[in-house]
């Protein structure tokens, strides 16, 4: 399926509605046939009227170090373990060539992957709209079909959060605690696993890095994709103003409060163009499909492309036929 560039605010808004719906009937249904559980559609939820609490304003607010999701990383990585790779909806509909990319890299630096068929979703899309208890029923089906493997890879900071550090949220059970615990965020896995420091890369171009708000504040992942980034060769890094700051998409927040989110989208595509950098490049394809959309609408801005860190990682090196 392709989906192109979104023409307008209110057209944009429904194409993502469109994906996010399909992609949640596509995660529902895939249990139901595996495990006979009802597909349920989230539906909207009111808004609560609280008066908004005061904040100091940003020059005087302190940045607190967030800790980092729970790991399940001793005994260390052994040369030859088989790592299961976790490819999440959006990259299995939408953006396939990510887990190509994915499963070339890790092989490339010796790892064998396997893909377990039975996988279908993390959960995150009925956890986010309150849906735990069928958040539980694809949380317990996620463990079940990767309860044998010791690694798991998953190229989204997103979905990795979601499994470390949510699943204890639904069910404290220490078997669904740690499986969620041996997943990995795929440049996490590469730089503190397997000690990777350079890919190979080649991609003579100027690149931005955005950090999703699960991969920097829940997994305290940041360095790793930007040690990696530094390597590639013939590659200007971009530091783009403000890096910290959400990119306002949020998964089903981008639905149920569009106007926020495309506020908070717009303000970082207006960052990303003040880095001059041409590419932008995210461990999240989620976050990228948010602002390519916005970038992609505007003419001053098409001319920036937006790419998954594996594939720039993945670039100018020979990829094994298998993967192509």
């Amino acid at each position: 399926m392709k989906i192109r560039p979104f023409a307008t605010d209110s057209e944009g808004l429904f194409q993502f509605s469109a994906i996010y719906a399909t992609i949640t009937v596509v995660v529902f249904a895939s249990m139901e046939y595996n495990q006979g559980i009802r597909p349920v559609v989230p539906q909207a939820v009111t808004p609560m009227t609280q008066p908004a609490e005061k904040t100091p304003p940003v020059s005087s607010a302190k940045l607190v170090a967030c800790p980092v999701a729970p790991r399940q990383d001793n005994p260390p990585y052994q040369k030859g373990e088989p790592v299961a790779l976790f490819i999440p909806c959006y990259i299995d509909q939408f953006y396939p060539e990510i887990g190509r990319a994915t499963a070339a890299l890790l092989e490339r630096h010796g790892v064998p992957t396997v893909y377990p068929a039975e996988q279908t979703c993390c959960g995150q899309p009925a956890f986010n709209s309150g849906y735990w208890e069928e958040a539980g029923r694809v949380i317990h089906h996620f463990c079940d079909v990767f309860a044998a493997h010791r690694w798991i890879v998953c190229p989204s900071a997103s979905c990795t959060a979601m499994c470390r550090v949510f699943f204890g949220h639904v069910d404290p059970d220490p078997r669904i605690i740690g499986v969620g615990r041996r997943v990995f965020e795929l440049t996490e896995f590469l730089v503190d696993i397997l000690g990777v420091s350079d890919t190979g890369a080649t991609f003579p171009h100027k690149v931005a890095l955005h950090i999703g708000c699960h991969g920097r504040r829940e997994l305290g992942v940041s360095e790793a994709p930007m040690q990696l980034l530094r390597s590639v060769r013939g590659t200007t890094i971009c530091e783009i103003p403000n890096v910290e700051e959400c990119c306002g998409f949020g998964g089903t927040f981008s639905v149920k409060m569009p106007g926020t989110s495309l506020a908070m989208g717009r303000t970082k595509a207006e960052n990303v163009v003040k880095s001059g950098a041409d590419v932008l490049v995210s461990p999240d394809i989620s976050c990228l499909m948010h602002l390519g959309g916005i970038l992609q609408r505007d003419p001053a801005t098409r001319h920036i492309r937006t790419m998954h860190i594996a594939e720039v990682l993945t670039a100018g090196v020979e990829t094994p036929a298998a993967h192509r």
